[in-house]
């Protein structure tokens, strides 16, 4: 692809050669299809559409150093995947499926995977689809599973930098025992307003409190946070948040670091007592977290005193995406090689 100028690639959509598809008709998955196609042909009445009955992943393909293809945790985006579908009722795509698909996509669209140390990757995006005609609040009866690719830059320009957040009080992301636990697109247009506020204001994005008490830390627009402190890694537990990969997988790289680890509550005022801080999630990996303006009480917490992203983000980072490219040993078995 040598018309691709991959250093300098959005965090947007790019045409693909081909897309996956498989059908649930009849009670039970078809077989898995390669597809040209961009768009979908569906009923109107599909529960999709009126009901909010769908759920997607993302996840990413590196190219190593030494040529070969990799991918990270789809075993954990499958098992995310099937999480969702239990929460709003839709069949669960088997996990060797939802691998055998991204496999598929991922090699039939090899020559948009970019080059090592470009900056760029292939974003893998699945998404399922309640297809049936529904008018009444049900379920469907039919389903579509879609896996496309395109490649991307890095989610924010400037890349692994600091970036200022701003906490958003009169709107919540998701309910304590809502969908927020759930990869569903109701949460994401749920925080469009936020969003838009925050970067208004020149911020990276939205911070939201728990929607109970707006007492607690909940999460970053679409990450999760963790704050680092007394060599702990320290995130928060809560009903409402989705449980990235991304965290999982820095909360593990802490342990072996030597790290202590702490899911937990979060009150806003420990925000002041954090040495480092980030954003975590497949887009950014890390965006490390310059302050948080609380606007409404004149709080400002600056975390990053020089401006820099801390020794232990950095060292985080690194480590994980030495990982992703194949360039330092994988001891918990995460990568998928793409042969």
């Amino acid at each position: 692809m040598k018309d691709i100028d991959w250093a300098n690639l959005s965090f947007g959509y790019m045409k693909t050669d081909y897309n996956v598809r498989c059908y649930y008709r009849d009670g039970k998955w078809g077989e898995l299809e390669l597809c040209s196609e961009e768009t979908l042909n569906i009923h109107m009445a599909a529960t999709c559409l009126h009901y909010g009955q769908e759920a997607f992943e993302g996840l990413k393909a590196y190219r190593g150093k030494d040529g070969k293809i990799r991918v990270f945790r789809p075993q954990a985006n499958a098992e995310r995947l099937q999480s969702t579908c239990r929460g709003i009722l839709m069949p669960e795509l088997p996990t060797e499926t939802f691998c055998e698909a991204v496999r598929k996509v991922v090699k039939a669209n090899e020559r948009f995977i970019p080059p090592y140390e470009s900056g760029a990757s292939l974003y893998i995006r699945p998404l399922l689809i309640g297809t049936g005609a529904q008018v009444g609040v049900h379920p469907a009866n039919e389903y579509l599973f879609v896996v496309f690719v395109t490649p991307v830059g890095p989610y924010f320009k400037g890349g692994f930098a600091t970036n200022p957040y701003v906490i958003i009080r009169q709107f919540d992301r998701a309910a304590p025992l809502g969908t927020g636990t759930y990869k569903v697109g109701g949460n994401y247009a749920a925080s469009l307003r936020a969003n838009k506020i925050a970067h208004d204001a020149g911020y990276a994005s939205e911070f939201y409190l728990d929607a109970k008490e707006k007492k607690y830390i909940d999460e970053c627009g679409a990450a999760n946070f963790f704050g680092i402190k007394d060599n702990t890694y320290i995130t928060p537990l809560s009903t409402s948040i989705l449980p990235s990969i991304t965290n999982r997988s820095l909360m593990q790289l802490a342990e072996d670091m030597g790290m202590k680890v702490e899911r937990r509550p979060i009150p806003e005022e420990e925000l002041e007592t954090f040495e480092e801080a980030g954003a975590c999630g497949t887009a950014a990996v890390i965006s490390p977290i310059e302050r948080i303006d609380d606007l409404e009480n004149h709080k400002s917490y600056i975390i990053a005193k020089d401006g820099k992203p801390g020794p232990v983000s950095e060292k985080l980072y690194n480590r994980l995406r030495a990982i992703q490219y194949g360039d330092e040993p994988d001891p918990h078995g995460w990568v998928m090689l793409v042969e």
